[in-house]
């Protein structure tokens, strides 16, 4: 059995620092009163997410919440691009071939605009590879990557401390998750038991869809329950080394948002969970984040 090495994996993250900001100007998250959103050169939408600290984790009364969501401060230094929608199969397909192997593709209940599940975090991580290096994305100077379990649950709030960047409930009116199981006494919804296409419900303040269900997503970091106990608070990249490994030493990495199949605790802003890169799963799919240099907006 092959045992992923963390050392074959760079992250393509530039290393910044507070000082980056000028004094006084990084402030609590806050959604901008207009969201810029540029178009990359395969229809791709990206928001752009300003800089900004937030509390990442959950506080003690949050109902369902679990202890290794320790609330501690995040200084998020630079802005960043975000893909507005999970990616999608046509996306996915531009990028890496023409093969689909996602569970839910046309002709099984999904269609070109439903996200890409199915997908390996290797994968994942190929494609923000492939697209980085098509030409047109490196005239742009656009690198792509996969969001660390920081940047994605920043994003993820929008500005917001609740549970949800909706608010303290949650229907499958709001989310594509199992309207069996609502959160905070909200109503019971409907339960598809499969994605819907990207965008089918409404974006949080940063202009983000489906952060909240539809497919989880992977995040960059491998996976430890313990890192918020002693992480740094500026720009974590998640521990050097997996801490969770299954019966043959391959250890776990970050997946969030939670999922069609879902109850609505798991799609809570806090809420981690993991998986094993190597494995096809199809309630995860991913989206990107790019990063451009200094002085691009």
């Amino acid at each position: 059995h092959w045992v992923f090495c963390h050392s074959s994996f760079t992250l393509a993250i530039a290393v910044v620092s507070v000082a980056d900001i000028a004094s006084g100007q990084l402030i609590e998250a806050q959604p901008p009163k207009k969201i810029d959103v540029i178009t990359n050169s395969i229809g791709m939408k990206l928001a752009s997410i300003p800089a900004g600290k937030f509390m990442m984790g959950s506080p003690v009364s949050e109902k369902e919440r679990e202890a290794q969501e320790t609330l501690h401060e995040v200084v998020i230094a630079k802005s960043f691009l975000m893909g507005a929608y999970e990616v999608t199969q046509k996306e996915y397909t531009t990028v890496m071939g023409p093969e689909n192997h996602s569970v839910f593709r046309t002709g099984q209940g999904g269609s070109p605009e439903h996200p890409m599940e199915a997908v390996e975090w290797n994968q994942a991580a190929e494609f923000c590879k492939r697209l980085s290096n098509r030409p047109e994305e490196k005239t742009a100077s656009r690198k792509y990557r996969l969001p660390t379990e920081a940047e994605w649950e920043y994003a993820c709030r929008a500005g917001t401390t609740a549970p949800f960047s909706l608010g303290d409930l949650l229907t499958s009116k709001q989310a594509n998750f199992n309207g069996k199981y609502p959160y905070g006494g909200a109503d019971k919804g409907p339960y598809l038991r499969q994605t819907a296409k990207v965008g089918s419900y409404a974006p949080n303040a940063f202009g983000l869809y489906d952060m909240h269900g539809n497919v989880a997503e992977w995040c960059a970091d491998w996976y430890d329950p313990n890192y918020y106990q002693d992480s740094p608070n500026e720009n974590p990249l998640g521990p050097p080394l997996g801490a969770t490994a299954d019966d043959f030493g391959n250890f776990y990495l970050v997946v969030r948002g939670g999922s069609w199949v879902d109850d609505a605790r798991a799609l809570r802003s806090a809420n981690r969970q993991r998986a094993m890169h190597r494995n096809r799963y199809q309630t995860i799919g991913f989206r990107v984040v790019c990063v451009m240099p200094a002085g691009n907006p």
